[in-house]
């Protein structure tokens, strides 16, 4: 059963190995399979929460941030995200969860678990699984298919709980008349825009840039930032005490002949039509029906490709059915058993799989073949000079790594050693921006360790790294004098937003007593402009995506024509007044109906299972050791 579900993945598995499982709406953290119980976060209704897990799920959380932030991510967007706040929550919900889908009595049987596996699309090749893919995937994120089969089945087990509870909502035509109303509503409005950067000629004192200093110094306060020296151990640079003989690469070549023999592959074309695997005894001959009609005009000379385009179901279609080259065991074996046993330019008969019928024409053979041992040569020497360079410089590596002590100077150990000792400038979390191969992970060891600590053995992808931070400036709020001119340039700024909101103010004030727009307008030389009309969550026409301005122009009514305050847009204040109103015509809902209901319906469902998990959480035992307590 192991195998087969090893065979199998579902869609589940691409947000797997991304760093967590939506389990519908809920944030899914996967538990740790290997966890062991040493020492514990906190209790959910007596189930421990590990350490182990808790890291796994902060790691997994600062990688989705560090992906989307890059080298910006840093310690104020960790406390701004609660980092550790998620992590935890994600824990909790995911124990409440999968207790009160056990409390049900839900279950996930070892059948249910390999159906669902079978309807993976990310490990297929040409429509069809291979579970090379999915193996090689799976040890790619260093998951073994064990912890994969384990996760997927809390997930499938947190999904039945899901459909449960939600399986009663249901969305009405007239909330979603109402929903269609309120979106496609759109507005025509007056606006005058204030921009900061049309006030000039401001020149603050010494006196006012101290002051204004004084009142933000934390914003000044540089980042902290460190010096290290570092030894790299390159593999290239042992390359000289590599010996290969040929006894070792012919040992090599015998040892691993899959790796210079190219199996047998066909190139090929097929038409399916789809059938059920549990389809009726009819349903299977009309589909087989269907197929002899398109191999009889395929055998009188239509072009397969085209007939392909026209006809079949599966999702090489638009390539006219081209499935490129593929070794037989990436098919299933009732495709792969007729396929190989063709000729290039033959169409097969009707063939059935669990997908359907299909017909299969062969464009090309190429037949097993095998590289001698000549030909294998210079790169199996490569191949067994690079790994023992590395290996060397590794080795390397661990004895200065196993002959320093706390406190040591790395310098002194390499000149012991006869080594050349390299050093970095300062640098901040973001890594020295020259000579190093991979500065984040660089900067991240660095920013571990205390002030003469010595790094363990780091792998930057050019080799092995030992460093020792020689020099730590922790952050520190300047002098005025070191930053007078951004501090100069930041009050200029405040000072024009001041001047733009106090002048916006002004006008809207003097049109709340009825003066008119463009009048008033042109005192402060500026000209009242209309937008045209837009809908909500579009551009607006003249300013573009400013979903304040939008949620403000929408709540404007032909009572209250004017916004009751300024608008502070990107590009500065605005000054809003309604000019027209006007409702969707209705003649296209029916259309939008079915779409409009499935993403109501979503949002119901979501909210309904929010509730239902905070309830859980309100009965339920929930004790978080003082340590992780937010």
């Amino acid at each position: 059963m192991l195998r087969l579900m090893r065979d199998y993945a579902t869609s589940w598995m691409i947000k797997l190995l991304l760093g967590a499982i939506v389990i519908v709406f809920v944030f899914w953290g996967v538990g740790s399979y290997r966890s062991q119980r040493s020492s514990r976060v906190a209790f959910v209704n007596g189930e421990v929460i590990t350490v182990d897990e808790y890291r796994k799920a902060y790691d997994n959380l600062i990688e989705q941030l560090r992906q989307r932030y890059g080298n910006r991510l840093n310690d104020d967007l960790e406390k701004m995200f609660q980092v550790e706040k998620q992590a935890l929550e994600t824990l909790i919900n995911q124990k409440l969860i999968l207790q009160e889908a056990q409390r049900l009595g839900f279950r996930v049987s070892d059948n249910e678990l390999a159906v669902a596996i079978q309807k993976v699309d990310a490990f297929q090749n040409a429509g069809v699984f291979d579970g090379r893919i999915y193996r090689r995937v799976l040890s790619r994120y260093r998951m073994t298919p064990e912890e994969f089969e384990f996760a997927q089945r809390e997930s499938i087990l947190a999904d039945k709980l899901s459909s449960f509870i939600t399986g009663c909502a249901k969305v009405s035509d007239q909330e979603a008349m109402e929903w269609f109303k309120w979106t496609l509503a759109s507005v025509n409005v007056d606006f005058v825009l204030f921009e900061p950067d049309r006030y000039e000629n401001i020149n603050p004192s010494e006196e006012e840039l101290n002051a204004f200093f004084d009142q933000r110094k934390s914003s000044y306060k540089t980042e902290s930032m460190l010096k290290t020296r570092f030894l790299h151990f390159e593999p290239k640079a042992f390359m000289s005490k590599v010996k290969v003989t040929e006894e070792e690469m012919r040992d090599y070549y015998d040892a691993n002949p899959s790796e210079f023999k190219t199996e047998k592959t066909v190139e090929a074309r097929h038409i399916l039509i789809k059938i059920d695997p549990e389809a009726s005894p009819d349903a299977v001959e009309k589909g087989l029906a269907k197929t002899l009609d398109v191999l009889t005009r395929a055998k009188e000379g239509e072009d397969f490709s085209k007939l392909a385009e026209q006809y079949s179901e599966g999702p090489s279609k638009a390539k006219g059915g081209y499935l490129g080259s593929f070794e037989k065991d990436m098919m299933v074996k009732p495709f792969a058993d007729k396929a190989f046993s063709m000729s290039a330019g033959e169409v097969s008969e009707p063939v059935r799989t669990r997908f359907g019928w299909h017909l299969i024409k062969v464009e090309k053979v190429n037949e097993e073949s095998s590289i001698s041992f000549e030909e294998a040569k210079p790169n199996i020497q490569k191949k067994l000079a690079d790994e023992r360079a590395k290996n060397l410089a590794y080795d390397e590596a661990e004895a200065v790594y196993e002959t320093s002590f706390e406190g040591d100077d790395l310098s002194i150990i390499a000149e012991k050693r006869d080594l050349t000792i390299q050093s970095t400038d300062f640098f901040t979390r973001e890594g020295p921006h020259k000579g190093i191969n991979n500065p984040d992970k660089f900067a991240s060891a660095a920013f571990n360790l205390t002030v003469m600590e010595i790094s363990e053995i780091l792998d930057l992808g050019d080799g092995y790294y030992i460093l020792q931070v020689i020099e730590k400036n922790p952050e520190r709020i300047p002098e005025v004098g070191e930053v007078i001119e951004k501090v100069r340039a930041d009050f200029i700024k405040q000072a024009q937003e001041e001047k733009a909101r106090r002048e916006a103010d002004a006008l809207l004030s003097a049109l709340k007593t009825g003066k008119p727009m463009i009048g008033e307008s042109e005192k402060y030389h500026l000209k009242p402009t209309t937008t045209g009309f837009f809908k909500r969550n579009e551009s607006i026409p003249q300013i573009g995506f400013e979903p304040g301005f939008s949620g403000t122009a929408f709540k404007l009514t032909r009572e209250n024509r004017l916004a009751e305050t300024i608008l502070k847009g990107k590009k500065g204040y605005y000054v809003i007044q309604l000019r027209e109103r006007k409702a969707p015509a209705t003649e296209g809902f029916e259309a939008e109906k079915e779409k409009i209901k499935t993403s109501l319906l979503q949002q119901k469902k979501m909210r309904t299972f929010n509730a239902y998990l905070s309830k859980l959480k309100e009965k339920s035992e929930i004790s978080i050791e003082p340590d992780f307590a937010q």
